[in-house]
């Protein structure tokens, strides 16, 4: 049985052989991660180890064999033999591709050949490079007009998800225009939301709008039925800045332009 998160108690097969596994919950892109299987023998001698992703053997230990540590090739696993062994797997340069459910499989040698297996699910996360982007239509507006703006996430995976605040208040739902997730090669996403925003007495304040786009990346892990847990969380922000031109004769025009762009990356 593999479990969602990889904690919890160990399997058991019912002869005195126990089984834990330990899995990341998520990594990020490029990184290395390990992996733990924990088992007691009670006594008996140790013939294998096995891990496999999902269904397919990609490593195993078997400490009477030469080598002990044989992996297969399998798109998404790099095995780090130096840093792997009975007890430990250590898997290099992950992508994409090594999101799976794990599994490690103990078995004991003769006379009980009693085995047992446990694992849990390792997501893997691509961190945006570039913070979002503010788009609009025109550059110069008169006073109770509508700027129609979008906002565009960088790639990243899984998507971002996108708030617009205008002067640092949480932009109303029916100002919105949601667009469907655009996806690239390799599972990368981008999202856009759009922004419908009318220069009245409301939004205009002293003569300027404080117009600010976040995109955050928050993976969603789950420890059990009911409780969420967001360990990192990856936030970007795009600012504009809506001010008064100084044409005197015509006091009712707004010049739009891109005040400022902040990125900030909290982890």
């Amino acid at each position: 049985m593999v479990r969602r998160n990889g904690c919890g108690n160990k399997r058991s097969s019912g002869d005195g052989l126990t089984v834990k596994a330990v899995v990341p919950r998520y990594k990020v892109r490029g990184e290395t991660a390990v992996l733990r299987c924990d088992f007691e023998l009670e006594g008996a001698l140790l013939y294998a180890v096995k891990w496999y992703r999902e269904n397919e053997e990609f490593y195993r230990y078997v400490p009477k064999s030469d080598p002990q540590k044989t992996s297969y090739v399998v798109d998404g696993i790099k095995v780090d033999h130096l840093h792997s062994n009975s007890r430990q797997l250590t898997l290099r340069d992950i992508t994409l591709k090594t999101t799976a459910n794990y599994r490690c499989e103990v078995s004991a040698e003769a006379p009980s050949f009693a085995s047992a297996q446990d694992g849990g699910r390792m997501e893997v996360i691509y961190l945006p490079k570039d913070g979002p982007y503010i788009t609009g239509d025109k550059s110069i507006y008169q006073f109770g007009d509508t700027i129609n703006l979008n906002c565009t996430s960088a790639k990243s995976y899984p998507a971002s998800s996108l708030h617009w605040y205008i002067n640092n208040i949480s932009a109303r739902e029916e100002s919105l225009k949601r667009y469907p997730a655009q996806k690239h090669p390799r599972g990368l996403m981008t999202t856009t939301l759009g922004l419908h925003l009318p220069l009245d007495a409301e939004t205009v304040l002293n003569g300027a709008v404080r117009v600010r786009c976040v995109a955050l990346l928050s993976p969603v892990l789950w420890t059990g039925d009911n409780e969420k847990v967001l360990p990192r969380q990856d936030k970007r922000e795009a600012l504009l800045l809506v001010t008064g031109s100084s044409n005197v004769c015509n006091p009712n025009r707004v010049v739009v332009f891109l005040f400022l762009l902040l990125i900030h990356v909290f982890f």
